[in-house]
């Protein structure tokens, strides 16, 4: 079974929000909303329980990116390394709707990095909901697109998602109507900026 809490995107609840984060603190796994489509969400990143269950869901392969989920340019400085370019460009893009590829720390667990080099995925949302989350569990948390393998190309809405995933997540955050739009991912790992998908975020910095 699986739990399911309607929340506002404009001023969430406190109790809400604190409900979401003790079912990451125990474990479990979410799927939640962002500013580009829902996500599953999880805390924290050594959780392999739950990696290993976005693994079977998405039916992914061992070398694909998980992403942290932060707040600010402070958070993703525990998790990667950012040359004085890369730390512009982020700035420049964040919030917002980019994933980037960055060098990783020894802050972040082997099971969740991509070896040869060490890379990790990082993203700050701009979600109110996404935000308060990650506020309140006062830590990144570690993120997957919720995209299955038999999802047809099309915007599905909250009650679609939610048959699809019903069972397999512990709670599903419905904020409503959220656009299956994925994120610009950018490789920032070789001195300059390399587009590896183009998304919802522009890409006009070139």
């Amino acid at each position: 079974m699986s739990e399911r809490i309607e929340v506002r995107l404009q001023g969430p609840k406190p109790r809400e929000i604190e409900h979401i984060v003790a079912v990451l603190v125990r474990g479990g796994l979410i799927a939640y909303p962002t500013d580009s489509g829902y996500a599953l969400g999880w805390w924290p990143a050594n959780n392999r329980e739950a990696s290993e269950r976005v693994i079977r869901l998405r039916q992914l392969n061992r070398n694909h990116y998980f992403t942290y989920c932060c707040r600010n340019l402070s958070d993703i400085s525990q998790f990667a390394r950012l040359d004085n370019w890369a730390h512009r460009l982020v700035r420049q893009l964040t919030p917002g709707p980019y994933t980037f590829i960055l060098p990783a720390t020894g802050n972040v667990p082997r099971t969740v990095q991509k070896k040869q080099p060490s890379s990790i995925g990082i993203r700050i949302p701009n979600h109110a909901i996404v935000q308060a989350i990650l506020k309140t569990i006062d830590e990144p948390i570690l993120s997957s697109s919720l995209i299955l393998p038999d999802m047809e190309e099309e915007i599905y809405d909250t009650e679609d998602l939610f048959d699809a995933v019903h069972g397999q997540v512990d709670l599903f955050v419905d904020a409503g109507y959220c656009p299956l739009e994925p994120t610009t991912l950018l490789d920032l790992t070789e001195g300059q900026p390399r587009v590896l998908r183009q998304g919802q975020g522009v890409v006009d910095f070139q």
